[in-house]
């Protein structure tokens, strides 16, 4: 006779299983826009004495139809990606499709002393790259002693 019980042998190995299978689950995984944590275009943020830099990564787009305000110390950078796709007939086919497609918007909160009137703004080779200078007042200067 076969006994089946409740509970498996090892408790603890399955209490350990459990926790790893939750834990996946919560988890963020790579994804092909970066780790769940950020969202379209992947950013990097960064600052110097003088700046602050800021990086998407947002290949394919068309410059002029990408959209960066400040207001209120909040940058926002919105746009949006055109679904570029084959043409639909009784032969194709399509298999995977994981590239980003739809409207996009990333909001920041930038530091209190940036100049919201010193930006500038490239795009190129997939890279938007924005520049906001921080005011002369904020930055560190060396004092003379006499």
């Amino acid at each position: 006779m076969l006994y089946r019980t409740l509970f498996p042998r090892d408790l603890f190995a399955e209490l350990d299983r459990m926790q790893r299978v939750l834990q996946q689950s919560y988890d963020p995984s790579p994804s092909i826009r970066g780790f769940e944590r950020g969202g379209y275009p992947a950013l990097n943020v960064g600052s110097t004495p003088q700046s602050v830099e800021i990086y998407a990564f947002a290949p394919g787009l068309d410059p002029a139809l990408i959209d960066v305000q400040i207001e209120k110390g909040v940058l926002t950078i919105a746009g949006e990606r055109k679904i570029e796709r084959p043409s639909v007939d009784d032969k194709t086919t399509q298999h995977l499709d994981e590239r980003f497609a739809g409207r996009f918007r990333r909001v920041l909160t930038l530091p209190d002393d940036v100049d919201a009137n010193a930006v500038s703004a490239r795009y190129r080779d997939g890279v938007l790259h924005i520049s906001i200078q921080r005011r002369a007042a904020a930055q560190p200067r060396r004092i003379a002693i006499q």
